[in-house]
């Protein structure tokens, strides 16, 4: 815990702080549909940290239902946040001036290991990454120079989004020491909680820290929230060793339009929190958020009456060829287990993991890819 210690003052300093960037009315939780006699679990939940200045982050936490407020100061250019609630085991580092956007294409990666549509699945997303070789048994960085990628969809349905956050904070910061990287690709769920679309949500998040602190959920994902920042630093779409990573796919609309990569990233992030005014009068909006944008499209998969056909074998080669990739590995749309698609052109890396039991990883080495499920068994798909 940050600072657990701090005097009543700072407490109440740092607590107002919060409010003052609450712009609504108070959120106020729906009664529950089970028996009224049962008492819900305590919720814990954070820590959403929150810029104040340029030397202050305020730390907003739920421990065991109670709202904990906190400050940590910058300290040699950095700021050293412990611990999700009680827990002091696990130190974040939050650089001062922010997050840099890294490159979005890369070559001469000796391996690959992709996942797509955690959905705050936190232990599937723990138990594929320790069998799939990326993280150690105590859950550090294990790749050495190998690239994680996660294909977007970290948002929603589950109720560990916060847990699944940090950790790939921290990954990508132990991957970057050891010469590899984590890449986390933002999706459509990432979107539209960013946007405020809390319809998939979590009860936890919309009753829990959101309604304690009387803040609108998107907020604690803002552009003064660490959280918040590090997610618009993040791409859409990025190449690693010819192959292409986006979490629905890419139209022929958006080859058509001449949409580079780079476009559609420097899109995506400049409109994470564009009001229903400027959605509705921007042409490049609408496009890069739409049904044929990067993080909507399924026509490798089905039609969308009205909007898109399934695109034909010639269609998917015409957008290989201009964005210069022999296959593209995509999410968004679930498959019964991970797979290859249209000989080769196409990954499906969203899987059913309920009915799996668990996530699987598309994992590229040495030239090959396979499918790797959540015990750690290889299958070679190509």
């Amino acid at each position: 815990m940050v600072n657990m210690n701090s005097g009543v003052l700072r407490f109440f300093v740092g607590l107002l702080a919060i409010l003052s960037i609450a712009l609504c009315p108070p959120v106020v939780a729906a009664e529950s549909d089970g028996d009224s006699t049962t008492p819900a679990a305590p919720i814990n939940d954070g820590p959403y940290l929150y810029r104040q200045n340029d030397s202050t982050i305020i730390a907003l936490y739920l421990c065991e239902d109670s709202l904990v407020v906190d400050t940590t100061y910058a300290v040699g250019g950095e700021y050293h946040v412990l611990g999700l609630c009680f827990d002091t085991g696990t130190e974040y580092i939050v650089p001062a001036d922010g997050f840099p956007v890294r490159p979005h294409t890369y070559s001469g990666v000796s391996r690959v290991f992709a996942i797509s549509d955690i959905h705050g699945e936190y232990e599937y997303m723990v138990e594929i990454l320790r069998n799939g070789g990326v993280v150690d048994s105590a859950l550090h960085w294990a790749m050495e120079d190998g690239h994680l990628v996660i294909v977007g969809d970290i948002f929603d349905r589950g109720d560990m989004v916060t847990e699944c956050l940090w950790m790939l904070f921290r990954l990508e910061q132990e991957a970057e020491r050891e010469g590899g990287a984590v890449h986390v690709l933002l999706g459509n769920h990432e979107q539209m909680v960013i946007n405020g679309d809390d319809r998939y949500v979590h009860d936890k998040y919309l009753k829990g820290i959101a309604a304690r602190a009387r803040v609108r959920h998107e907020d604690l994902y803002g552009p003064n929230m660490v959280l918040g920042q590090w997610l618009r630093s993040r791409h859409t779409v990025i190449t690693i060793n010819d192959v292409l990573y986006v979490h629905g796919g890419l139209s022929p609309l958006m080859v058509d339009s001449g949409w580079t990569a780079a476009m559609m990233n420097d899109a995506v992030r400049k409109f994470l929190g564009i009001n229903s005014v400027q959605y509705r009068f921007d042409e490049a909006a609408r496009l890069v958020y739409g049904s044929l944008g990067p993080l909507w499209y399924r026509g490798y998969w089905e039609a969308s009456e009205g909007r898109y056909e399934l695109a034909t074998d010639s269609v998917i080669d015409r957008v290989l060829d201009f964005y210069g990739v022999s296959s593209i590995a995509v999410g968004h749309t679930n498959q019964d287990s991970l797979m290859v698609h249209r000989a080769g052109r196409v990954f499906g890396v969203d899987v059913l993991y309920e009915d799996l039991g668990s996530l699987q990883g598309l994992l590229w080495q040495e030239g090959h890819f396979y499918r790797v499920e959540g015990d750690g068994k290889r299958e070679l798909l190509r």
